[in-house]
């Protein structure tokens, strides 16, 4: 495999990391409602755990309430219970056939612990680059050791990794900011 296709595989893999850490991120409460709060709770729906978003309409008809309509009126009970043992500790009202979910104002302290949360998953996603970054750099020099590229091919192939690397922990750090600073202002 030339360095060309290894670099370009590499990047794909760091695009992927920075996806998972996107949608990590979603689920990390700001002072808003987000319907990407409940996204990927999941209840139980005739023996099988499904997703909330495939099972009901989410809507935010207010800044501070998430409104849930089941498609199926009857499975109200086990969205209900599948809400309360999330760890979004947010209480469910039901009524009727939907289900309304205040979302209470952030304390200052809470907002400085969902800050560290979002930083952690941050992290997480820069060690999973460098994981890549190590790996793709495994592959050069084997290819290098088996004689398929040249020192110098395994030289710049390093390089250009390396700075896929930057770009990506950068992006990483981009992210992480962007969610702290929409904690902490809502």
């Amino acid at each position: 495999m030339p360095t060309k296709e290894i670099v370009s595989e590499t990047e794909s893999k760091m695009k992927k990391a920075l996806e998972v850490l996107h949608d990590e991120l979603k689920t990390v409460r700001t002072g808003r409602a987000s319907t990407s709060l409940v996204d990927n709770i999941k209840a139980d729906y005739y023996g099988t755990p499904t997703p909330l978003k495939q099972m009901a309409a989410l809507a935010t008809p207010q800044v501070d309430m998430i409104v849930i309509k089941p498609f199926d009126p009857a499975s109200v009970k086990e969205i209900e219970k599948a809400i309360k043992s999330s760890d979004l500790s947010l209480a469910p009202i039901v009524d009727g056939k939907l289900i309304r979910l205040n979302i209470p104002p952030l304390s200052g302290e809470r907002r400085t612990q969902l800050v560290q949360q979002a930083k952690q998953v941050g992290e997480q996603a820069k060690v999973s680059i460098r994981n890549i970054r190590r790996d793709a750099n495994k592959q050069l020099e084997k290819q290098q050791k088996d004689k398929i590229i040249t020192e110098d091919d395994l030289q710049h192939g390093k390089k250009q990794i390396d700075d896929k690397t930057k770009e990506y922990t950068d992006k990483v750090d981009e992210v992480v900011k962007h969610k702290s600073d929409e904690i902490m202002l809502d």
